[in-house]
């Protein structure tokens, strides 16, 4: 029964601290997003009708990995039991996404006027064990 009560309170504790971090990390997201909203980041296949001359083009990039809480874990595999969509790594794709982008657009220089071409690839990486 200790071990028990014991295991609850360990997964009350990872949910609140699992809920700040990400919390914070929103907070963080969002604050970056308005200082790069100068910088549009498109899909374009072709080049777009563009008025002024393209001086310079280089290659950006941004990665992110978000890990899941063992709060989150618990509750897919309970979802995985019952079926139904995963909300609980809805919000780690997410941020992940939107981090990704962060980064790259990070990664452009000051003078950068856009990013074309973007490409999102996203890669599950539930059953890798490092080796």
């Amino acid at each position: 029964m200790e071990g028990l009560i014991g295991f609850g309170l360990l997964l009350i504790i990872g949910c609140v601290f699992g809920s700040i971090a990400e919390k914070r990390h929103y907070r963080s997201i969002r604050e970056r997003e308005r200082s790069f909203l100068h910088l549009p980041a498109v899909t374009l296949r072709e080049r777009a009708a563009v008025d002024a001359e393209i001086l310079d083009a280089v290659l950006v990039y941004g990665s992110a990995v978000i890990s899941v809480d063992y709060f989150k874990r618990i509750m897919a595999g309970l979802r995985n039991l019952f079926g139904g969509a995963v909300r609980s790594y809805e919000t780690l794709i997410d941020r992940a996404r939107r981090e990704a982008m962060l980064r790259m657009k990070e990664t452009a220089p000051g003078a950068a006027s856009i990013i074309v071409n973007v490409r999102r690839d996203p890669l599950a990486l539930s059953k890798w064990n490092g080796a």
